[in-house]
Parts: C-alpha cells; structure tokens; sequence
C-alpha cells in the first residue's frame, strides 16, 4: 500500500525549526517509500482556520522555507479552510448516526462546569448536560456547539510507531466540541477529515500532539474510518534541557539562511535530532532518503546544538562547488554593498574561493573574509591594518611596487620570489614584509596567503592598491 504522508502547518508566523524537522521527517518516510517501497507521497496542509491569526505573508514564508531547505511536496498544497463545509458535512453526519449532539450551554454554564469539576477533582470539564437531552428543550437564542459523543468507559489505544503503545482512559476526555456556534469546525474535526479525505496513511509530528491523537482516534472509529498509523516525534530542547526558546535557536528556517547555514547542512542537521543510522554524522540526501525509518526515530528529546550545526556547516562549505559558493557570496555582497563593487568581482571571488571556504563556518563570516576581493578601491582599513602601515611600512611598499610592477609572469611563485628578494636586499625576514602588503591589499591583517591574493588580485589591482597606501 502506498504511503501517504503530510506536513500540516499553521501560517501565524514563520516556519519554526521543529516544523521544519517534522516537514523533513515526513518528506524522507515518503521518497524512501516512493523509491524503495510501494510508492509514496508528502502533501502539504495548510491549517488556516484560525482566520484572525493566519496571513498570507506566513503562507508565503512557508512555501520559502521549505523551498529553500529543498523539500518539495506532491501536488497543490490544500488549504484547510476551504474545506469548511465538509466538516460541517461530517458533524451533521455523526448527529444522524448517534455519535454527536447539539449543545445548548452558555459560556457562563460552560465556566461554571468547569469550576466545579475542578473542585471536585474530575478529568472531564464539561458534564454532558445536553449528552442525551431532547433538543425540544433547547433555550431560544442559543447558537449551538456540535459535540461528539465520546465514550465514557474504556481506554482509547495507539500503538504509536515511535512512542510504542500508549493509552489513557476515556473518562479522561471530554465529549469534544467539533462546530462552534457561529458553524464553524474545530481544529481537532478538520485535522480527521482531511487526514481521512487526502488518504493519510501516516501522521508524523511531534509528540506534543499525543493528546490530541486519542481525541482524533475517537473521531475516526466515530465515523467508521480506517486509522492512520501514527508516529508521534520528540520534540526539541536546547543544550540545557529545557524547552527549546528564541535564546536556544527556536528561530524560523529563514533566520538561519540569513545567519548563513547551507540548506544541505540545517536538514543533515535535522534529520540527525531523534534519528540516527549508525554513528553517521555526514549524511547526504540520498543516503538519507534510503536509510530512513520510523524505528530508528529515539523517543528522548532531541538536544539543539549550535557547535554541531556550525561543524556540519563548515563541511559543507568546504565541499561546495567554487562558483556555486561565489554565487552565493556574490548575492550576500551585491546586498550588503550595493554599487560599491569593483569590476571582476565575481571573478575574483570564485578564484580565490578554495583558501577562502577553509576558514568559514558560514556564509555571513565567509562574506565578510571575501569581501577584499570585491569591493572598489581604495579600500579602508581597519584599526590593526593602519598600524602596520606605519611610515616605514609604506616606504617599504612604495619600493616593492617599485619591483613587481616590473614582474610579468604573474603568478603567485612569481611575486613570492619579488618579494624575497627584496626583503633579502634590505636584510629583512619575509615576515616583516608580507604582513604591510596584507595590509594593503586586504585592508587586514588576517587573510590567506598574501602571495595567493596578489595572484587572485592580478597584477593591474594588486599594483593599484599598492598606490593607495604608498
């Protein structure tokens, strides 16, 4: 039987890094089914039916979100408030059969229920007055809510394909409200339909929904549906433990493109919280895509780690394709100095990319090692860089321009050896000499190799920044 999975989120805001990892875990259950099983689809729900708090510009964060972290869905993604009248097609069907009412309560009784369940010490809030009452006697001016009629002894089981078997009692849950007043479905009645509607075989999300899941399971066996399996995820905590917030990194998928993380190293990343094939740390999408499964999902919460995220990162930066990263770097500075870039940039860039990527850890600080190569001269220097160019520095460099203006064959053996010997001629070591050419080339005092960046600079740039600071 084919698979069918979806990523079901709420457009109130941004898509939060554990959404993230639920899309991811849905997306990978579905491709390796899809290529190594009886077939397999991820569709996405957008669950817009809190109208007051869902946006289009959350929609669209969404869509980019997942785009970005390259998990694609089937077909048109189906949003959940279109569907309202099939929902209120179910509710009025499980009234015809039995397993629903109509309640007549008002807020104030609704409180006062509640009140006094609590004193009481009882599980159920709400105590089925209008459970078996004849709607005859209904108050006039009262919008009804719709209620299921949930069994009141027994347990309801799952057999959760990570939790394992859970249960709870049936006098713990309340007959659950599935319209409102005003007609409008609950989350928990349009959930079950449209699981049931797109074909659902499984529900993956995180284990904070286990609550839900019994409540949902009551709802399907109301209306004699078959159930999807269900596979509740741990959530994600910081490194400390605790529930993970703004200050662990609780941030949205787009916060972490803007920081500078590849796409390939946040879902490697991802998919290693709660799930694991061996010791293996570096795991490409095929890879994952054929290792993946429920049972190697753990049950303990997953611990977020930026040190981990920012190893991975830089693996992946130093793996990437030169002019694919130069792209990237090119983006990030065409941004940030907008019509202050020279002619060649680009070039420059992609050239001197190898010694560049080897130091980074993500694209903002690569950006910023690579952005000598780019922008217009004269450059700035910082506050070290102006130190070394002391008087006597700069006399230096007015001669050794002197020389490798001289130099045809340029090549970074080439202006080495020009630079040796010139340092040789004064009786200098080459260290004394190559931190004022950094310096001046870079406008730092950090760089690679100053004889790699004269090369990637070429001869023409190298000598005009020499006759900025001489």
């Amino acid at each position: 039987m084919p698979v069918v999975t979806r990523f079901a989120p709420s457009p109130t805001g941004f898509l939060h890094i554990g959404g993230a990892r639920t899309a991811l875990f849905n997306w990978l259950f579905a491709k390796h089914h899809e290529q190594y099983g009886d077939g397999g689809k991820c569709l996405l729900r957008i669950e817009d039916t809190d109208r007051a708090r869902s946006t289009d510009e959350a929609v669209a964060a969404i869509y980019d979100g997942l785009s970005w972290l390259g998990i694609d869905w089937d077909g048109d993604a189906i949003s959940q408030f279109e569907g309202y009248k099939r929902h209120q097609e179910v509710a009025e069907a499980l009234i015809a059969k039995g397993m629903a009412y109509k309640c007549y309560c008002t807020p104030d009784e609704l409180t006062a229920m509640r009140e006094k369940a609590r004193a009481e010490g009882h599980k159920r809030m709400y105590d089925g007055t209008w459970r078996d009452r004849d709607p005859s006697e209904a108050p006039a001016g009262v919008a009804p809510t719709v209620r299921l009629k949930a069994p009141l002894e027994g347990m309801t089981v799952i057999e959760d394909l990570v939790q394992g078997k859970v249960e709870i009692t049936n006098e713990q849950l309340d007959d659950m409200v599935l319209l409102r007043g005003d007609g409008t479905p609950t989350y928990m009645l349009a959930v079950v339909v449209d699981d049931h509607d797109m074909g659902i075989t499984h529900v993956i999300r995180g284990d904070d929904h286990l609550v839900n899941a019994f409540r949902q399971v009551q709802l399907f066996k109301a209306m004699d549906w078959d159930l999807p399996e269900f596979a509740h995820i741990p959530l994600i905590h910081g490194p400390d433990g605790a529930k993970l917030s703004k200050r662990h990194g609780a941030l949205g998928v787009d916060a972490y493109r803007d920081m500078g993380y590849l796409p390939e190293a946040l879902r490697n990343y991802l998919m290693r919280l709660s799930w694991s094939h061996g010791d293996e740390e570096i795991i490409s999408t095929a890879q994952a895509i054929e290792w993946f499964g429920l049972d190697a999902v753990g049950k303990g919460a997953a611990r977020f780690d930026f040190a981990k995220l920012e190893s991975l990162n830089s693996h992946y930066i130093r793996q990437m394709d030169n002019d694919q990263l130069g792209d990237l770097i090119m983006e990030r500075l065409k941004s940030e100095f907008n019509g202050m870039l020279a002619e060649g940039a680009a070039a420059r860039v992609k050239k001197g990319m190898n010694s560049l990527k080897e130091r980074a850890k993500n694209l903002v600080e690569l950006t910023d090692n690579a952005k000598f190569y780019a922008i217009l001269r004269p450059l700035s220097l910082d506050e070290k860089a102006a130190q070394i160019l002391d008087t006597e520095a700069r006399k230096h460099i007015s001669k050794m321009r002197a020389q490798l203006a001289g130099v045809e064959d340029w090549t970074e053996e080439t202006v080495q050896n020009t630079a040796k010997s010139y340092a040789e001629a004064c009786s200098l070591k080459l260290g004394k000499v190559a931190p004022p050419l950094r310096a001046a080339l870079t406008g730092s005092s950090v760089s690679p190799s100053v004889f790699e960046v004269m090369a990637v600079l070429g001869r023409d740039e190298t000598l005009a920044r020499l006759d900025d600071v001489k």
